[in-house]
């Protein structure tokens, strides 16, 4: 990716903030196996759907789900472009090696 992801700070702690909760963690592992109905769910996770509503909305307004509308069932599936984003992110803050930095403390720093 050319931008930072850093740089759209917003965009990526919504992102994250998707993320940090175990109903919805629970509703991604879930989903890993690919599209499933609301009401699929609602009974593997044994949920209310007004709660899993409510998680699925904040995933998809977050961009983590995208979902599709076939009658009067909603099916949802993670995003493939959110993953790809997580994967950026999380590789723009892996620090690089260096050598001799291994092991280092805040004693050893410029302020002491």
């Amino acid at each position: 990716m050319s931008t930072s992801l850093l740089t759209d700070l917003s965009r990526t702690a919504r992102l994250f903030h998707a993320l940090a909760d175990e109903t919805r963690l629970a509703i991604l592992r879930q989903l890993v196996g690919g599209e499933r109905c609301v009401c699929e769910l609602t009974g593997s996770l044994d949920a209310a759907q007004s709660r899993l509503s409510f998680h699925l909305r904040a995933m998809k307004d977050a961009g983590v789900l995208i979902d599709r509308k076939q009658g009067r069932w909603v099916y949802y599936q993670i995003n493939p472009d959110a993953l790809d984003t997580i994967r950026a992110v999380a590789a723009e803050l892996t620090p690089a090696e260096t050598p001799g930095m291994r092991g280092w403390t805040a004693a050893d720093g410029c302020c002491g």
